[in-house]
């Protein structure tokens, strides 16, 4: 650090690198590789998949399929254990998150609205499936991203129809769980579809949870999980939020069919298709926020973890985060300096301008609003996916000198939070989290650190770097 740096600016730079440290130890503790391997176990010809064994001298083939951001990860990982047994299979990533596999093709594909690279990797997983028979094994890896990333739509609906109903859905401020309501009623492998096309293989889906409460039949709409919700619950979701006016006619009026009855519901809790169908999790946020409490605590902070099922308004959110700061930084509630406060979950944003960011970034700005002024502090928001809505930053830093130093520079916070401009402000100051594609999935991790740093450990900058290739970042 340069000598003719202010004190402030010193303090601020140690509280960021041990910010990154402590992204970066939950991170290494989400790996989909490591998740895999310790939840996915060959000994000879038995398979053991969490509590459950698998003789493979009875399965005659061996397929891998799954739709994801962290996917081609615990891909690489079933290879790995299973090696030529593997005898097919398919999986859609993102752009920038393929894996080098050998018997696994990997499909690039749009997120978070589909596109008709990610349509084609969805019927040519139906088809691999769809061949399953009563002694085969379908392995089938989901995470984050998956609903976007197996766009198979129903009778009647078109991709474009699908494109515009996620679009609408992801501006009106709903959840992960009022999104995916709708989205298994208008496609053919979510909600129970794949397991449907699967039947009567067995199926074992191990799975990177990526929404609140870990619900099964949420994550990535459920492709081999029973669906709790209905075509009436979807019709819900767009009349709470007023948007069914703007969602496409084909997949109104498939809504309003089902509804109806005239169209069948997905696959219900009982249905005998799931007899042979095993779900796991394998990696979760609340285990990246408590290695995040770990490595807080090995740097010298006194850790205290609020939730690993944190929602709402990202800049309400935002607010509360730094309302926590403050109370910390005047009375040592609640939990005494330096401290670390960490939380996970996924929050939404309300679109109301036309500005660039993401709920992590517009979280971090509306903290920054209210911790203006305020020593010794930093709020970070970031996905530990490596994205936070369409741009390239992961998500943001805030501290108590974000508004002076934006103002120095002639921008004006609050505008940029009213016109959903977070990146761009961010991105002035140099206060982005960028940490490239992390190849897992597991929500969102916000933290405060109060207090002066304690300066026990020398993190670098970077946070992310590339996993080795056959092993855990």
């Amino acid at each position: 650090m340069a000598t003719h740096e202010r004190p402030e600016a010193s303090e601020r730079e140690r509280l960021r690198r041990d910010a990154l440290g402590i992204l970066r130890q939950a991170l290494v503790a989400v790996d989909p590789y490591a998740a895999m391997k310790a939840h996915l176990r060959r000994e000879g010809d038995i398979l053991t998949v969490g509590g459950r064994s698998y003789d493979l001298g009875r399965i005659q083939r061996i397929f891998v399929v799954g739709a994801g951001k962290a996917s081609a990860r615990m891909a690489l990982a079933v290879e790995d254990i299973l090696g030529n047994r593997v005898t097919a299979g398919l999986v859609n990533v993102k752009y920038g998150h393929a894996e080098t596999l050998k018997k696994v093709r990997i499909k690039e594909a749009g997120h978070p609205v589909p596109d008709a690279a990610g349509l084609e990797g969805a019927r040519e997983i139906l088809d691999i499936v769809s061949t399953a028979g009563e002694n085969d094994l379908v392995l089938c890896l989901i995470s984050g991203g998956g609903s976007s990333l197996l766009p198979l739509p129903a009778a009647g609906i078109e991709l474009a129809d699908k494109q515009k109903t996620t679009q609408v859905l992801l501006g009106c401020g709903a959840t992960i769980h009022e999104m995916n309501a709708v989205r298994k009623h208008i496609s053919l492998l979510k909600g129970g579809g794949l397991a449907r096309a699967a039947a009567p293989a067995h199926v074992v889906s191990l799975i990177l949870s990526d929404v609140i409460g870990d619900d099964l039949d949420v994550i990535a709409s459920g492709p081999t999980v029973p669906d709790r919700s209905t075509f009436a619950s979807a019709l819900d979701v767009l009349e709470r939020y007023g948007v069914a006016g703007q969602i496409p006619d084909g997949v109104r009026r498939r809504l309003e069919a089902g509804a109806r009855r005239e169209v069948p519901e997905t696959p219900k809790p009982g249905d005998r298709l799931f007899e042979n169908v095993t779900n796991l999790i394998v990696a979760s946020n609340a285990i990246a926020v408590d290695a995040a409490a770990r490595a807080a605590e090995g740097l010298g902070y006194h850790p205290l973890v609020l939730s690993s099922s944190i929602q709402g308004e990202a800049r309400e959110v935002g607010r509360v985060m730094a309302a926590v700061a403050r109370e910390i930084l005047a009375s040592g509630r609640p939990v005494a300096k330096p401290a670390c406060v960490l939380a996970g979950g996924e929050t939404t944003v309300t679109l109301r301008g036309g500005g660039l960011g993401g709920r992590n970034q517009e979280l971090a700005l509306a903290a920054a609003l209210d911790m203006e002024g305020l020593p010794d502090v930093l709020v970070l928001a970031a996905g530990t996916d490596g994205t936070d809505g369409p741009t390239d930053a992961a998500g943001a830093f805030a501290f108590g000198d974000t508004v002076a130093r934006a103002r120095e520079a002639g921008m004006s916070p609050r505008a940029h939070l009213e016109n959903n401009d977070s990146y761009h402000f961010f991105k002035a100051l140099g206060d982005l989290v960028v940490t490239g594609p992390t190849r897992t999935n597991v929500m969102d991790l916000l933290l405060i650190l109060a207090g002066p740093a304690p300066g026990m450990a020398d993190y670098p900058e970077t946070v992310a770097d590339p996993p080795a290739a056959r092993e855990p970042m």
